[in-house]
């Protein structure tokens, strides 16, 4: 079914395509409406970029007018504050009409002359408006016993009404620019008799856009400017892939970029969203193997022609410094010296060469709060198996500090008994080898000391997830 809901459908869309050749005369009638001035603007991603600007006319209304060519498309009116939009409507071949309605633009109060895209644009928004009144009526009833029989069949005669009305609509006579974009971006409806309808939905996401029907309907520049685009991109990657681990969501990528082409303006608009949130991800597991992906297969590879030269050698030398600690990547050996700070490497603690099955690295530092809260939850944990026949790892502990004499203080007051390691004296630059940008940071190494965990995890969920490690093994 394709209706999932009967709240209100409001699609806030935006398009810019060939404007009309003409003069522009846009009116606002807005009774009780307070403000001295209101704007027009358009949606960019999830923001509104400010186009015109109209004052309060003695007569309460507010009148945008020039020379200027509207592109088509679904523009915001925009408080005098600028961070807020009282609402959206359509500009077309018509760039001379008016709008009369609420303060608030509310649709069922609306009446519109001289455009029939912003009559059939406020019609739909106003019918979707009153089945949700009316639903909320029914869903009181239904909580009556008494009437619970009969609202529940007034509740399907409504779903059937809405369904019957929202395909007429969707199709009227007369096609116009709201339509042509609601049906660009409604959702694939699930087939009953798929049996796992989340995998099969996340994969024919992208189908009514990209489909051969509509691929030919649209030019780049009539969809990146709405909202909509925003939302059903943001809500892919960051809603529903948002626990999917690393390998599903880079196949995601690369089939959403296949589908894209050598479309750059549009691969930008999504790059340029989604790429700082994987690279500044601390909690996510995996994102930091999707940000080496993107720059793998991607920006190091000249598909992102809009990125600088100068970026794009600060992105390679992060992107080689953090994909060397990436989930599935083996870990570097680190020989560094204990408590003694030996100069003599021979003196100097491997990482690696432990008898128990894990080891996890810790680097912590003593004036840290947080780092002395969790090494203090971990050695509780650590003292606990002591005496276990079995213990499944070794801490290795590396003090993240400069002053000796304060780290091996710290050590022994706190009387930590698993391996200690610090000081200048090591093998290797571990900031470097393990992406160590802060403390505490936990790397946890398998049996083949391969990093299975890059992120910090719960020191009481810490057996627990060496416990479904070995079951996702077997």
């Amino acid at each position: 079914m394709r209706i999932k809901s009967l709240s209100i459908i409001l699609l806030l869309l935006g398009m810019t395509t060939g404007a009309a050749a003409q003069s522009y005369k846009i009116v606002f009638k807005l009774d009780g409406c307070t403000d001295s001035v209101l704007y027009i603007a358009n949606h960019f991603r999830d923001q509104l970029q400010i186009q015109d600007s109209a004052r309060k006319a003695k007569d309460g209304s507010y009148t945008f007018h020039g020379k200027k060519k509207w592109n088509r498309g679904i523009y915001a009116l925009v408080h005098q504050n600028r961070e807020k939009a009282l609402g959206d409507f359509s500009i077309d071949d018509s760039q001379q009409f008016t709008i009369s309605a609420d303060a608030n633009m509310t649709p069922s109060t609306v009446k519109v002359k001289g455009s029939d895209a912003n009559s059939q644009m406020f019609s739909y928004q106003a019918n979707w408006s009153d089945a949700k009144k009316r639903r909320e009526e029914i869903n009181k009833r239904k909580k009556d016993a008494s009437t619970k029989e009969q609202a529940e069949k007034d509740e399907k005669a409504l779903i059937d009404e809405m369904e019957a009305y929202d395909k007429t609509a969707r199709h009227p006579k007369k096609p116009t620019l709201f339509f042509d974009l609601v049906n660009l971006f409604e959702d694939a409806p699930v087939p009953d008799s798929i049996q796992d309808k989340s995998t099969w939905f996340r994969a024919h996401y992208w189908d009514c856009l990209f489909s051969k029907e509509n691929r030919g309907k649209w030019k780049t520049s009539d969809i990146i400017y709405t909202p909509d685009l925003f939302k059903k991109m943001n809500y892919f990657f960051f809603g529903m892939l948002y626990y999917a681990d690393s390998d599903t969501i880079n196949a995601e990528i690369d089939r959403l970029a296949a589908r894209i082409g050598n479309d750059t303006t549009l691969l930008r608009y999504i790059f340029d969203h989604i790429e700082p949130r994987y690279y500044r991800s601390t909690r996510n597991i995996g994102w930091d193997a999707v940000w080496c992906h993107l720059q793998g297969e991607y920006y190091q590879k000249g598909r992102c022609p809009w990125v600088s030269e100068g970026n794009l050698y600060n992105m390679n030398h992060n992107y080689k410094r953090i994909r060397q600690s990436l989930i599935g990547t083996h870990g570097q050996e680190l020989w560094m010296a204990d408590t003694n700070q030996s100069n003599n490497p021979a003196d100097w603690i491997s990482s690696h060469r432990f008898p128990q099955k894990y080891v996890i690295l810790w680097f912590w530092d003593p004036d840290c709060h947080h780092c002395q809260e969790q090494s203090a939850e971990l050695k509780t944990l650590y003292d606990s198996l002591l005496t276990a026949p079995n213990r499944p790892f070794e801490v290795y502990a590396v003090g993240y500090e400069s002053d000796i004499a304060k780290w091996k203080k710290y050590v022994r007051e706190h009387k930590f008994n698993w391996v200690n390691v610090g000081g200048p004296n090591v093998n290797i630059d571990y900031q470097e080898a393990y992406n160590i940008h802060g403390a505490p940071t936990m790397i946890i190494l398998n049996e083949k000391r391969d990093i299975i965990m890059n992120k910090v995890i719960p020191i009481k969920s810490l057996l627990r997830f060496l416990e479904d490690y070995e079951k996702k093994k077997k």
